[in-house]
């Protein structure tokens, strides 16, 4: 990928080291809750945990990275999630569940504190002509690192126990974090404090204002980010919604798959799984390419249409995957299905990322916050369906939600625009040139001048936190 810079790239590959820890412990946590809380329900509550931890952190996700820098924000949540698989590698033959569930919550916040910093400052580390290279790039690692995770659990637990699994997750945050402590990635355009608000535009004035009178808790971070989405287009808006309804469809065929593989493959059920989410995987990879070629539906509107066409054909592959197709189709659909998933999350977070700095996180947490809550949702619900129902119902089902969510998508995106013909695009403005690509955040290489010498929008957004691969 030429037009990205090796430093971002190698930013990218420290992060895709930490993401195979994140599946490969994806499995060992889950395995070792069962055993430490003793049955199915404990490892339900603890995903509970962590996926609520997650959604706290998405309401707060936007406040915090104004006050701290996405630099340091992912720094210290490498650290912090570090610091926890470490206490439970070092105690995970005596691990009580109290000391279980603090560590899920780490990481569960960690996670998406995390990815909303990255995927907002990726246009301030690469440019706004370049973040859909950067995107691809970003959903090619995190593929391969979703085949490697799952592949090498099993090996690695059987060799070294949970206690190898946990430290080998631990080295992975170490990983990133030396990555980003030794690059000094330029992530945010300008110093984070009480005055960088007044320099945000028109935009970000009136978010500022908010923030600067307003009460540091929970409640009020949920209303200054909600108060900030009400300047966005309600396309974008819209789009968000679409991304937490896809989460909801998504759960359906994480928690069907287990199911239809002890069905169709009894002798051999996590080969099949295997093979399922690696043939995902490949077409997640093809789906970059696709989008580097499709240079004439770049744009707003480009990634608009790309978004909702892609979603419903996607929901159409999962379900096809679930028809009972013989080994060579179903990795067939498979592929498709992880090439149009691809797809949608690198055309959505691109136009994501084209929303002004200082909104661009706000938008990103409003977006984990509808993720997190669609799968949860999804999850618990589709669980239940499949005590009474065969799995290509529960998955048709749940699938057709995100269909028809993406063709009134498109539907809305259309009546909008043709009820004012001679009005332009409601797009957020484009960003000046961009900085060279991970500049080291040094305030005497980025001298600030005025007011309105503070470079670039940084907070350049991206999305897709699904907890397993296609959610």
């Amino acid at each position: 990928m030429a037009g990205v810079d090796r430093r971002f790239r190698a930013l990218l590959c420290a992060h895709a080291v930490s993401a195979y820890g994140n599946y490969l412990n994806l499995i060992a946590l889950s395995l070792f809750a069962y055993e430490v809380a003793g049955g199915a329900l404990g490892v339900g509550v603890v995903m509970a945990v962590r996926l609520s931890s997650g959604f706290v952190a998405g309401l707060a996700a936007g406040r915090i990275s104004d006050r701290t820098g996405r630099r340091a924000l992912m720094i210290g949540t490498d650290v912090a999630q570090a610091a926890a698989m470490t206490v439970l590698a070092l105690s995970a033959g005596r691990t009580p569940l109290l000391l279980l569930a603090g560590a899920v919550v780490v990481m569960g916040a960690g996670h998406t504190l995390f990815t909303v910093a990255l995927r907002s400052a990726v246009p301030v580390m690469v440019g706004q002509d370049r973040r859909r290279e950067a995107n691809g790039l970003l959903v090619t690692l995190r593929s391969f690192a979703t085949v490697l995770g799952f592949a090498s659990a099993t090996p690695v637990i059987a060799l070294g126990g949970y206690t190898a699994a946990f430290a080998v997750n631990a080295a992975s945050f170490a990983v990133s974090a030396a990555a980003l402590v030794t690059l000094r990635p330029r992530t945010d355009e300008a110093d984070p404090g009480p005055g960088a608000a007044a320099h945000g535009g028109a935009a970000d004035a009136g978010t500022g204002a908010a923030d600067a009178d307003a009460p540091k808790d929970a409640a009020t971070d949920a209303t200054t980010t909600w108060r900030a989405l009400a300047a966005v287009p309600a396309v974008v808006l819209a789009m968000v919604a679409l991304r937490g309804a896809d989460a909801l469809s998504s759960a359906s065929h994480n928690v069907a798959l287990p199911v239809l593989a002890q069905q169709t493959a009894p002798s051999q059920p996590a080969l099949l799984m295997t093979q399922f989410w690696s043939a995902w995987a490949v077409g997640t990879l093809v789906a970059h390419q696709v989008v580097k070629r499709r240079k004439e539906q770049r744009g707003a509107a480009g990634d608009e249409r790309g978004f909702a066409s892609g979603t419903v054909a996607m929901s159409l592959f999962f379900v096809a995957a679930f028809t009972g197709l013989p080994g060579i189709a179903l990795m067939l659909v498979a592929l498709c299905a992880g090439l149009a998933d691809g797809y949608t999350e690198i055309v959505y977070t691109s136009r994501l990322q084209a929303a002004p700095d200082r909104l661009r996180s706000r938008l990103f947490g409003a977006s984990a916050v509808a993720e997190t809550a669609g799968f949860t949702l999804g999850a618990v619900a589709a669980a239940a369906a499949l005590e009474a129902l065969p799995v290509w119902v529960v998955v048709g089902a749940f699938h057709a939600v995100a269909a028809c969510g993406g063709l009134a998508l498109l539907l809305f995106r259309t009546s909008v625009r043709a009820s004012a013909p001679t009005t332009p695009e409601p797009a957020t403005p484009t960003a000046p040139p961009a900085a060279p690509a991970c500049t080291p955040t040094d305030s005497a290489t980025h001298p600030a001048t005025g007011p309105g010498d503070e470079g670039e929008n940084p907070h350049g957004a991206r999305t897709r936190t699904g907890p397993l691969p296609g959610a």
